[in-house]
């Protein structure tokens, strides 16, 4: 039998490559920033998205930005993001419209052994969980990608007023999911956040921080839960 009954996963950086993420030569965000120059029929010219990504960047950096951030609710997001900006000059119509990419959940790429790894959980029995600190719906992303069917619970932060490490959070997950803690694995890529699933009571896997849709780390998951990658059978 599989080791857990259950897995949780972190959406941004586990699963998904986020928008505002490194690309190989490119500026940070380079993507997010040139797809938003785009739809408001502005040129996007190699120059003007570093600019951008240089001033985020920097902004990002400011001790008063770092800490205005949460995501216990969609305005709370919104304040932190607004604060970033206008540190970084942001123009007010730019700075909507890029806020507008950002939430939008469907543009932010699975990684490419997600499919087969939720399949295999699924094929063993397990169930799983989705617990994101987000300030947006993202179950449209799973929809879209046709992998909602192998989800049975999401757990989102702006929908519980909590984020992680608050234990409290990995409870909504376990409770939704009607399994404890010592039946259920926990999965990010932030030390800081996802790694509150210890103070929980569950067994977490830490990974390297997805920058790049092929590279494929979840065969750790399959193998931490007792499971031969890419199948439903035991070791």
């Amino acid at each position: 039998m599989p080791y857990f009954k259950a897995v949780l996963f972190d959406w941004v950086g586990t699963l998904v490559v986020p928008k505002w993420g490194p690309i190989a030569g490119r500026p940070k965000g380079a993507h997010w920033i040139e797809r938003t120059l785009l739809g408001l029929g502005r040129d996007a010219p190699d120059a003007e998205t570093r600019r951008i990504s240089e001033a985020l960047s920097e902004a990002a950096r400011l001790p008063e930005v770092a800490s205005g951030w949460s995501d216990v609710s969609a305005d709370a997001h919104r304040d932190g993001y607004d604060g970033w900006v206008r540190a970084a000059g942001i123009e007010p119509a730019l700075a909507d419209a890029l806020y507008a990419t950002l939430s939008d959940p469907v543009g932010n790429p699975f990684a490419t052994d997600v499919a087969p790894t939720l399949a295999a959980l699924k094929a063993a029995g397990l169930k799983v969980a989705v617990i994101s600190d987000i300030h947006v719906d993202i179950r449209p992303a799973f929809v879209n990608a046709g992998l909602d069917t192998h989800v049975d619970a999401y757990a989102l932060s702006f929908e519980h007023g909590r984020c992680k490490p608050d234990p409290a959070f990995f409870g909504v997950a376990l409770d939704r999911l009607g399994v404890s803690p010592d039946e259920a694995l926990m999965v990010g890529d932030r030390s800081g956040r996802d790694g509150g699933g210890v103070e929980a009571g569950l067994a977490t896997l830490l990974l390297p921080p997805l920058t790049d849709t092929t590279e494929e780390r979840l065969h750790l998951v399959l193998g931490a839960c007792g499971l031969a990658a890419g199948t439903g059978a035991t070791r």
